[in-house]
């Protein structure tokens, strides 16, 4: 999954981020989200890495994130592990 910030990310992601965090904790627990986070470029953005498509889209359709436009834009795109055991 691949986010894209919003205009006004700083301020929004403040407001928003105990509810996103609890979130993306849940679907970690639950061994639905295996890592995520920020990329440290100029361009910003974030990537999470999830076990299916469907816990991808379960999570953004109700992240706060998304719901209160810290993220401008989201995608999924579908990956073949090459290291995997």
């Amino acid at each position: 999954m691949f986010y894209e910030n919003g205009p006004d990310t700083l301020t929004l992601a403040r407001l928003h981020f105990e509810a996103h965090r609890a979130r993306f904790m849940d679907f970690h627990r639950r061994g639905l989200l295996l890592m995520t986070g920020p990329f440290v470029d100029a361009e910003g953005g974030a990537i999470g890495i999830f076990t299916t498509r469907e816990a991808a889209e379960e999570f953004v359709e109700g992240d706060p994130f998304v719901r209160h436009g810290v993220i401008a834009r989201w995608s999924v795109r579908e990956w073949n592990e090459v290291l995997a055991p």
